[in-house]
């Protein structure tokens, strides 16, 4: 075994324990920073996949904001644990099976060449000065620039409706009513009075 296969292996067995204890861990904090681990260890595979550029991408939007987001939501919320728990064992089979069906899968994958399976060759060695990052930009932005932007607005999309079906009025939420300010008229603010005037 040579060392990048031996990183591999390592990588992957930190990313599948750090995933088991993302559904295991009874703390709500410590699953999301396994989580955060689990992102770590596939952004290492992606960098031994020579794609540097999902590797920053997953470590910098996933882990930077994402995670943040998540630990935030989590500490500043009052979770009932108990709750979210309940029906968990009636899940259980079904996750079992998946979890078998996909174990079957990567060792097919993995061990193709003991069960007579064509392997794919290795990629060959990128020429000096090639960046990857840099051709995928130049081809995001000329042959898919729009599908691109299409998702673009799409998430916009996306971020203004869960804005607009999270936003409820509340009692003690105080705020301008434009309309209101807008119709007003002089007689209803102002009132003028006639007052005799005070003689010594």
């Amino acid at each position: 075994m040579d060392f990048k296969s031996a990183i591999f292996y390592f990588l992957a067995t930190v990313l599948v324990l750090a995933s088991l204890r993302v559904i295991t861990a009874r703390n709500p904090v410590h699953a999301a920073l396994f989580l955060v681990l689990a992102f770590f260890s596939a952004g290492g595979i992606w960098i031994l996949l020579q794609a540097e550029f999902l590797a920053i991408v997953l470590v910098m939007v996933y882990v930077g904001a994402v995670m943040v987001l998540f630990l935030f939501v989590v500490m500043m919320l009052d979770i009932n644990i108990e709750r979210l728990r309940q029906g968990f064992w009636s899940y259980l089979p079904l996750g079992a099976g998946i979890g078998i069906l996909m174990t079957v899968e990567m060792a097919l994958v993995l061990a193709g060449r003991y069960f007579g399976l064509v392997t794919l060759p290795e990629p060959a060695a990128p020429a000096a000065g090639y960046d990857n990052t840099k051709a995928l930009g130049r081809l995001l932005f000329s042959n898919y620039a729009y599908p691109f932007e299409l998702a673009s607005v799409i998430l916009l999309v996306a971020i203004i409706a869960a804005v607009a079906l999270t936003k409820r009025p509340r009692k003690e939420s105080k705020g301008q009513d434009v309309r209101a300010q807008i119709a007003v008229k002089r007689n209803d603010r102002l009132r003028i009075v006639t007052m005799p005037t005070e003689k010594e």
